[in-house]
């Protein structure tokens, strides 16, 4: 699966550009908030690509930012709502907003986003309400220290193994407040020890 490319931004328009790299021009689908920070036409670009494929479409959806494509793909696993409507919902509101949002219950700004009506808007906060880091300014939990490259690699590791994300993300900031190495193998090792 694609995963990132990097190319010169051939062409974008609102929800979509072309970026060319080596040559080939791939066609990705991107939210409002990755369109509006994007360099003009020629520039170098990378983007972090969600590869969706069904049976009639290969497609591709590209993201700034490591939080928009998380967000993204924890919003097409719930039910009823598929990438189209996911890129409108970040498109539709800040992906930061979005999770205060839903931490907090926030019906009525849910339901303003275009494509999202009631039923939608009270699964996504039932589904995603405890999958989420706590919002920034929320007096129920100290905000939590972002994770390096290398920790965002060692939770990946942990996650394609099977564990739950708030276990991983705690058993990789224990690690590293016990003193870790600092490469991939000895972190990975101490924070499987320490996941529950």
């Amino acid at each position: 699966m694609i995963a990132l490319l990097r190319g010169t931004l051939a062409e974008k328009h609102p929800n979509q550009v072309i970026l060319d790299v080596g040559g080939v021009g791939y066609d990705v689908v991107v939210p409002i908030s990755t369109f509006s920070k994007l360099p003009g036409v020629g520039a170098e670009t990378r983007l972090r690509i969600h590869t969706h494929v069904r049976e009639d479409a290969f497609l591709l959806y590209g993201f700034l930012t490591l939080d928009e494509k998380n967000m993204f793909e924890k919003l097409i696993a719930v039910s009823g709502i598929g990438p189209g409507l996911a890129i409108k919902i970040l498109s539709g509101m800040d992906a930061i907003d979005l999770v205060n949002s839903l931490r907090r219950g926030e019906l009525e700004k849910l339901v303003r986003i275009p494509g999202v009506g009631k039923k939608t808007a009270e699964r996504m906060i039932l589904e995603l309400r405890d999958k989420l880091p706590a919002p920034a300014g929320d007096d129920s939990a100290p905000p939590a220290p972002s994770l390096s490259v290398l920790d965002e690699d060692v939770l990946s590791a942990l996650l394609n193994l099977g564990c739950a994300r708030p276990a991983a993300e705690v058993a990789v900031r224990k690690a590293r407040a016990a003193g870790a190495p600092d490469s991939f193998e000895p972190l990975f090792r101490k924070a499987l020890e320490l996941v529950r």
